[in-house]
């Protein structure tokens, strides 16, 4: 049974009326940076079009960082580029007020009748568990047939509540309409009382210490700072594979320290993690240098897969390395997501000889 309550048979029909047929199969399309930009700043809109140029997704944010004042200017604004911005490939994505807000049923009400053809995924902030899904699923249905739309919308949840990681299984299987979901370290911090006011990255009192050495407690040990979001992001990494849906990172919120964004994008990266959230453009670049592959690793697993041949089945020895059907397909992961990359990317086409 599925986690709508509803017999698997029926978990792809349409929940309204007129509403297109449900996704059997979430579409990958390359989003290593899902850009952040303000609706309702008429400066920061007018340079859409050129950040569309360097980015997978551009997400019209309607929710935190907005002031309640400029709730419906960022409504008003995100339809206005919706209609009239050229985007290119460039996905557009919003995330809308949480559903507690008074602003979350216009938002919906508004954006899927006047530019759902133009949205592609509609982010959920602050989701509490698999009946938070059910209501926007239901919701999207018909606001979709009101609209006659022919493409059902996606969405993609945040992470940013104790409950919602505790059901983040359920949360990922709630709807055919699931497209991922992002850690939202910030607010999943204060829900869980974590005594950090850090937007993402880590934290110089979330360490090991190295044992005494010859029993002296007071002499120098080397310390080695820890990551605080481990676990939640290997535990959402597994619940979106178990599911078919992609994961994400989040926001880093230290937009000077580069450095330390870089290394907590890698982290997501090797965790599993399939893009990130950019709040600035500095770190647009940050994250396509992060989550696509170097170039002497698409190459390895081209040679890889060059000689295990199509089925990758057996060992084979390759400069001293054995490589079995396990490293065949982890090769597999690195060349698909170099391959769908490099159509999107000149540079990178370049850089790995595709």
């Amino acid at each position: 049974m599925s986690s709508t309550g509803r017999s698997p048979k029926d978990f792809f029909r349409p929940l309204a009326v007129g509403a297109p047929t449900p996704l059997t199969q979430i579409p990958w399309r390359p989003s290593r940076m899902i850009h952040f930009f303000d609706p309702s700043n008429p400066k920061m809109v007018a340079k859409v079009p050129d950040i569309a140029k360097k980015t997978d997704v551009l997400l019209g944010n309607l929710e935190d960082a907005i002031q309640a004042s400029n709730k419906e200017a960022a409504r008003a604004g995100l339809v206005e580029v919706g209609r009239t911005a050229d985007l290119g490939t460039t996905q557009l994505w919003t995330r809308i007020n949480s559903l507690d807000s008074p602003w979350a049923l216009d938002d919906l009400i508004t954006l899927v009748t006047e530019i759902g053809d133009k949205l592609d995924v509609i982010m959920v902030p602050k989701v509490e568990g698999p009946e938070d899904i059910h209501y926007v699923d239901r919701l999207l249905a018909q606001l979709e047939a009101r609209a006659g739309l022919t493409r059902p919308l996606q969405v993609h949840a945040i992470l940013e509540t104790a409950s919602g990681v505790a059901r983040v299984e359920e949360i990922c299987e709630a709807s055919p309409r699931m497209q991922g979901i992002s850690l939202g370290p910030a607010d999943l911090a204060a829900d869980r009382r974590m005594k950090t006011t850090r937007v993402g990255g880590g934290h110089p009192g979330y360490l090991v210490r190295q044992d005494p050495v010859d029993g002296d407690v007071d002499a120098p040990r080397a310390t080695y700072q820890q990551d605080l979001w481990h676990y939640t992001v290997s535990r959402m990494v597994d619940a979106c594979a178990k599911a078919g849906i992609f994961p994400y990172y989040g926001p880093f919120g230290d937009i000077k320290d580069v450095v330390a964004c870089e290394d907590q994008f890698r982290n997501a990266y090797l965790l599993g993690c399939v893009g990130t959230w950019s709040l600035h453009p500095v770190q647009i670049d940050i994250a396509k240098k992060v989550f696509s592959p170097e170039a002497a690793e698409v190459k390895w697993a081209q040679r890889v897969v060059q000689e295990m041949g199509e089925d990758g089945r057996g060992a084979v020895m390759i400069d001293g390395k054995m490589q079995d059907d396990a490293t065949y397909k982890q090769c597999r992961v690195v060349l698909e997501l170099a391959q769908q990359l490099a159509a999107r990317d000149p540079e990178l086409a370049e850089a790995y000889g595709l």
